[in-house]
């Protein structure tokens, strides 16, 4: 039986014109198992069929370019072989039934010259990350500071983007959610930390949003705008972000998305990451006040504070992470009440062979 702690997150919607069977999305999550071609592969295809349980399958962050790469063995879906090695991971979501959008990304800075031939990476601004280092193809290196896209760059950027769409079109996805979010492309060029531009990308919250709005609505000439999703972390301060106008910038921009019929609004709005305190904390109740689409949280939350968040108004829907890593039967899980198993941390991105800590974790045996 369900119990009264999740029956609001286990309740079908409608998300447009996509029927849900539940509220809960499988977050996207950077697992590297495509290996050095980037290409999705029949492992995958069984680790995301394992989880279609959740209502709505997003996948790992999806390189739109070889720009755009910084993770190793992350997938890509820049060029045609790309887009259709994606097929067998979508028909297997299908064949469970729930629909599956593709995350659309661009690590911008947060990557290095090892992915790139020895070019530097590049970003709104040349505002170098300040952290521990990354893993690149030759070892772990400390961060670079990247080169600032130059104006007339941008109408390229934008491109990838639908090129990417195209693809995943092409390849069956339902619809795509752009990343925007954890300190990467998109969310260097709308945040003042990392945008010190002076052109009509950068200086006033307009400008900065302005990368983002032509992405999206160049996207939608192939999919509709309610197949779009965008993905923000206004609280985050992973890959070194958090910018002292961060309430200011993060509501105009859902004010702005809200006018654009999306799929959904993916708000990173739990602290589980780190919070850059810069003031208090943004919450789901501050965006459901000017974004009246599906509104999605994420980041942190488990069955009780998921359904919670559902029942009080607060979100459509809540993304979960984690915990789906070790039970790929999240949600007969929930519905049941049966106890949740751990994940090992050690084999999150990496294995030999790279099924472990990946598919095999066992469904709930009493």
């Amino acid at each position: 039986m369900t119990s009264k702690t999740t029956e609001a997150l286990l309740s079908p919607f409608e998300m447009h014109d996509l029927h849900l069977k539940n509220r809960v999305a499988l977050a996207p999550m950077t697992r590297a198992r495509a290996g050095e071609t980037r290409l999705a592969n029949p492992l995958m295809a069984e680790y995301y069929a394992q989880r279609a349980g959740a209502g709505l399958v997003i996948t790992e962050a999806t390189t739109v370019s070889a720009q755009g790469n910084g993770w190793v063995g992350s997938p890509g879906i820049y060029t045609d072989e790309q887009g259709q090695a994606w097929k067998q991971v979508v028909d297997a979501v299908h064949a469970q039934g729930s629909p599956i959008f593709l995350q659309l990304w661009h690590c911008g800075r947060a990557s290095h010259s090892d992915f790139h031939g020895g070019e530097l990476p590049v970003s709104a601004s040349a505002v170098a990350l300040q952290g521990d280092g990354l893993h690149t193809p030759q070892g772990k290196k400390a961060h670079e500071t990247p080169r600032a896209l130059r104006t007339e760059e941008l109408p390229g950027i934008v491109q990838d983007y639908v090129d990417a769409a195209r693809r995943a079109k092409d390849a069956g996805f339902d619809g795509v959610e752009v990343h925007s979010a954890n300190g990467y492309l998109l969310d260097q060029f709308l945040q003042s930390r990392t945008n010190q531009r002076t052109d009509e990308y950068g200086g006033s919250i307009e400008n900065r949003f302005r990368l983002l709005r032509e992405i999206v609505t160049a996207i939608g000439k192939v999919f509709p705008p309610n197949r779009i999703a965008v993905r923000l972390a206004p609280n985050g301060v992973f890959n070194d972000m958090g910018s002292p106008d961060y309430r200011e910038t993060f509501l105009y921009a859902a004010r702005e998305l809200d006018g654009m019929g999306l799929a959904y609004l993916h708000v990173m709005d739990g602290l589980a990451f780190g919070f850059h305190e810069l003031g208090t904390p943004m919450t789901l109740s501050e965006f459901r006040k000017v974004f009246h689409g599906p509104l999605m949280g994420n980041c942190g939350y488990d069955q009780t504070s998921a359904n919670a968040a559902i029942q009080n108004g607060d979100a459509d829907l809540i993304a979960i992470g984690r915990p789906f890593l070790a039970n790929p039967d999240l949600i007969e899980r929930y519905q049941n009440g049966w106890e949740l198993a751990e994940a090992n941390q050690e084999t999150i991105y990496a294995a030999n062979p790279p099924s472990v800590g990946y598919t095999d974790y066992p469904t709930y045996s009493a």
